[in-house]
């Protein structure tokens, strides 16, 4: 779009102190007569642009002009950038770099060499996450309709039209969200849990339904509450206790053992989670829980053929 690269010129040439004609044209690919239409429209727009002829020639903003760029301080410039830089590591998109360009441009005089970074955030998918990220990417932004196979948590493979509306990430798990035409409703996939993805050529009209929408109809269905569980813990268990209980009040017993009253979404979810320690715990209660994991233990017995 035109105003983009008006932008992206104007934020070049504050980061620059003179570019040519030709880089810019390079750059954005376009011809040189476009650059000079660009550069009488920026100054048109009140920002004074100053050429320069010669072998080393080219267009600088005007010396004296002062654009106020204070409006954000240096440490919000920072997270800014590490978010991007987040982003760009999960979806390649060279775009991403342009605009991380456009904010340094943006950035003090006397910081941008250092921009230093704070907290440094790496959203890098999993291989077969990545590789449906271009194509959702794209679906998303064309409002193209996408066909699927996925695999629910069951086991259970299914064919899925989708009307894809957006991507996210949660709890290190990255998802896609939009229309389920197959179930003619709004849904959630789990990008790991995609198989072969195909780009239709059908295209659709977005449905006026946000992540927020999403994530409010997930907590009104999700009943985060509904197994307890009462677990003892041995004590070299005690660090990923505190890494995955660390919202349960943990009682430390006083032979070392640690103790815990958590919750679980469902009786499948809490025999996974449960199961993943091993001998290192012990179900307390209640009876239901115990009587579960006996019979999970006696169906590992009969597997082995202990």
């Amino acid at each position: 779009m035109k105003l983009d690269r008006l932008l992206a010129i104007t934020m070049t040439l504050l980061n620059q102190p003179r570019v040519s004609a030709t880089d810019l044209a390079k750059r954005f690919e376009v011809s040189l007569r476009t650059i000079y239409r660009d550069m009488e429209a920026i100054n048109l727009a009140g920002i004074p642009i100053v050429s320069f002829a010669g072998s080393d020639g080219g267009y600088e903003i005007m010396p004296g002009y002062r654009l106020e760029k204070q409006v954000l301080s240096l440490e919000d410039f920072s997270s800014i950038c590490s978010a991007l830089r987040g982003v760009r590591s999960a979806t390649d998109h060279s775009e991403i770099d342009r605009l991380i360009e456009r904010i340094g441009a943006l950035m003090p005089e006397q910081t941008k060499a250092a921009d230093p970074i704070y907290v440094d955030l790496d959203f890098k998918p999993a291989p077969n996450d990545k590789e449906h990220m271009g194509p959702l990417h794209q679906a998303i932004r064309d409002f193209q309709l996408i066909t699927f196979t996925y695999l629910d948590n069951k086991g259970t493979e299914s064919e899925r039209k989708l009307e894809p509306m957006g991507l996210f990430l949660k709890g290190f798990v990255w998802y896609v969200y939009g229309f389920c035409l197959t179930r003619m409703d709004f849904r959630v996939f789990r990008l790991s849990r995609i198989g072969e993805l195909n780009l239709l050529p059908e295209h659709f009209v977005r449905r006026d339904y946000t992540l927020q929408d999403v994530e409010q109809q997930f907590m009104n269905k999700a009943d985060f509450k509904k197994v307890q569980a009462v677990l003892q813990f041995q004590l070299e268990a005690k660090t990923r206790v505190r890494d995955e209980f660390g919202f349960d009040e943990v009682i430390v017993n006083a032979d070392g053992t640690l103790s815990l009253i958590t919750h679980f979404s469902s009786m499948e979810r809490a025999i996974q989670k449960i199961m993943s320690y091993g001998s290192l715990v012990k179900v307390m209660g209640p009876p239901a829980l115990i009587l579960e994991m006996q019979s999970q233990i006696r169906k590992m017995v009969e597997l082995y053929k202990l």
